[in-house]
């Protein structure tokens, strides 16, 4: 499902909402903060923080499903379910197995030596502040948990562009080039 026919779900799930619908909606994301909660009114206005977030995305729409059966409305769970069954099947990522490979093994390595610079590492990738919010918010007590949720939305965010060469690149950039060599040599004996 591309992004423009995500959207135009989304739209169309949200005008059939209420607002009780709306208000249910906003109690089960309490991630979410609630400054930001009390400003939206509109279930478009909700699902698009959930898409800053990378909560839900054209390929990602288990969180949406989950909140949507809690609030008893089977009937727009359908909506997207049909819609993703009449879409046609890409890989979630678009990547070719050689540079899946590549990308795995330099997670794997980054994962186990980046830390705390994460945050710094994510910002040169062009991940946006709220993405970079909603992964230290979901993963709050696990570092590395953090790491690997940074490198799955960078690759959702590039799908097919996604280079093993842009993660070295950005933890150069960052100064992290014991961890950018270490995964460098992972690369060589692939």
């Amino acid at each position: 499902m591309d992004t423009r026919e995500f959207r135009a779900v989304l739209l169309d799930i949200s005008n059939k909402l209420s607002e009780e619908n709306v208000k249910s909606l906003k109690f089960l994301c309490d991630n979410i903060g609630k400054k930001r909660l009390e400003k939206i009114n509109k279930g478009i206005e909700l699902f698009e923080c959930l898409i800053e977030r990378a909560e839900i995305g054209p390929n990602n729409t288990d969180l949406l499903r989950k909140l949507l059966n809690k609030i008893d409305q089977k009937v727009l769970v359908d909506i997207i379910e049909d819609f993703e069954t009449h879409a046609p099947r890409i890989p979630a990522d678009g990547l070719d197995e050689k540079e899946r490979e590549k990308i795995n093994a330099a997670t794997m390595v980054i994962v186990e030596h980046l830390g705390k610079k994460w945050l710094q590492v994510g910002r040169k990738l062009g991940l946006q502040p709220t993405q970079l919010e909603g992964i230290q918010e979901k993963h709050s007590r696990d570092l590395e948990e953090q790491v690997q949720e940074l490198i799955r939305v960078w690759m959702k965010i590039r799908r097919e562009n996604a280079r093993v060469e842009e993660l070295i690149q950005a933890l150069r950039d960052c100064k992290q080039n014991l961890t950018a060599d270490l995964v460098e040599k992972k690369l060589r004996e692939l």
